[in-house]
């Protein structure tokens, strides 16, 4: 028996139901990689970033997240370059799905009790999305941006309902806007962490932030 469409799970009907020590014998989700492209890249190379924003309350399946990182990775890849762009799906599929089967083949009526004790076994898995929530966002260089876009707009026909994509005013995956970024950097008020930063209080010593501005300054 293949798997049901998705028009059969696309709403967020019932309460979240996740894997436990009570649900077992779960399948796998069929996304595995949730970071793909050029991971390691520091803040300063990937000044853009543009978002794939759900315009729905619905879920998506994993298949469906997988075959949209697939499509979006494929397109980066073959025009902008495998090292020039970073992507990360930002949603995960917890929400557990069942289906009561039910059999089909002759003399099924005197095998099964129709309604009767119709509490399904665990099919698949999907994720629970809000209206405006991330579902994938990429950062990349400025010059790359329009091809990120295209990219993020072929993957919304992986999706049921709709998505927007948004360029984003954020330097990259951080907190702070393109200008409050170069000030701080500037002043040595960030230290890079991964793709993401951290701001530095005002607080401590004098002698320390004076020679935070010195090293940002000079690069030494």
């Amino acid at each position: 028996m293949g798997r049901r469409p998705a028009r059969c799970y696309r709403y967020c009907k019932n309460k979240p139901y996740i894997k436990s020590r009570y649900c077992r014998g779960v399948p796998e989700a069929r996304i595995r990689i949730y970071d793909t492209g050029n991971k390691t890249a520091s803040v300063d190379a990937f000044p853009a970033c543009v978002h794939l924003v759900s315009d729905e309350r619905e879920q998506l399946s994993s298949e469906s997240l997988e075959a949209a990182r697939i499509s979006c990775n494929k397109y980066l890849v073959k025009n902008a370059g495998k090292d020039a762009f970073h992507m990360r799906v930002r949603v995960h599929p917890f929400h557990i799905l069942r289906i009561n089967k039910m059999l089909t083949c002759a003399g099924a009526d005197r095998l099964q009790t129709g309604m009767r004790g119709a509490y399904g076994k665990p099919t698949g898995l999907v994720a629970r999305v809000k209206i405006s929530q991330i579902l994938m966002s990429i950062r990349s260089r400025d010059k790359d941006r329009h091809h990120v876009q295209e990219a993020l707009r072929l993957a919304r026909y992986k999706f049921p309902g709709r998505q927007r994509i948004f360029v984003s005013r954020k330097w990259g995956f951080t907190q702070l806007t393109r200008e409050e970024y170069l000030q701080r950097r500037g002043d040595g008020d960030v230290v890079e962490d991964g793709s993401y930063l951290k701001l530095l209080n005002r607080r401590g010593p004098l002698s320390v932030k004076m020679a935070r501005m010195i090293k940002a300054s000079t690069g030494q």
